[in-house]
């Protein structure tokens, strides 16, 4: 069974590319490309993991991140933040907000595909 991922991103072309990424690591993805249709999408599925991008029109990752961790259905699903602004600020209110980890963009796919996987607790092998 593949592990499924959210990928919420404003920008289409670095949400197709994440997709890409993360499936020929081996992912099933899900995408959204604003915070109201990652709602509807988490109120429809349990991804195993959830990537979001920061800034985004309406409500932005760092507030998505906020809502997901209060919800009892799921909050305790790991939070990747992938976002341009890797500043120091930038990276504690991603964590703060309940992010699990935070990684600058652009991001490579050996980078994306493996911090995938260690927050998924897979080591690295095919599924």
């Amino acid at each position: 069974m593949k592990k499924q991922i959210l990928v919420v991103d404003d920008e289409i072309g670095a949400l197709t590319l994440i997709g890409i990424m993360l499936e020929r690591g081996g992912f099933s993805v899900l995408k959204a490309k604003d915070a109201k249709t990652a709602l509807t999408v988490l109120d429809q599925n349990q991804p195993d993991l959830i990537i979001l991008d920061v800034m985004m029109p309406g409500m932005n990752g760092i507030d998505l991140c906020k809502v997901i961790r209060e919800r009892d259905d799921i909050g305790t699903i790991p939070v990747l933040i992938l976002s341009a602004r890797g500043d120091a600020e930038s990276i504690m209110r991603g964590i703060e907000a309940g992010a699990n980890d935070y990684l600058p963009k652009p991001i490579l796919h050996h980078d994306l595909v493996a911090k995938v996987r260690l927050m998924l607790g897979e080591n690295g092998a095919e599924a």
